[in-house]
């Protein structure tokens, strides 16, 4: 194979890429809303229903969202939600 002639394609969604500063975590949860984000893979609902539970149980409000599949990106209105209702997200990489 000529390697001069290889080309490589990027697996991700994004079209530009984009460094964004690493926000500082609040030190505690208690007053914040916490988005459980569900990206659509196998067994994620699991995992957030476990945390939703002890969360819950600790008196943090949280609330479900998530990608209708894990194959494309999320809808903007999906996002823009998260971003207006959460002080938190937490994201499920589970398989």
């Amino acid at each position: 194979m000529n390697h001069e002639s290889m080309i490589l394609h990027d697996p991700t969604a994004e079209t530009t890429a984009t460094l964004r500063r690493r926000l500082t975590p609040p030190p505690s949860l208690k007053g914040r809303t916490v988005a459980l984000f569900d990206i659509g893979k196998i067994r994620s609902d699991e995992y957030l229903d476990h945390l939703a539970a002890r969360l819950h149980s600790r008196g943090i409000a949280n609330f479900r969202i998530g990608k209708p599949t894990n194959a494309k990106t999320a809808p903007t209105e999906v996002l823009q939600r998260t971003a207006a209702e959460a002080d938190v997200v937490v994201m499920a990489l589970a398989d």
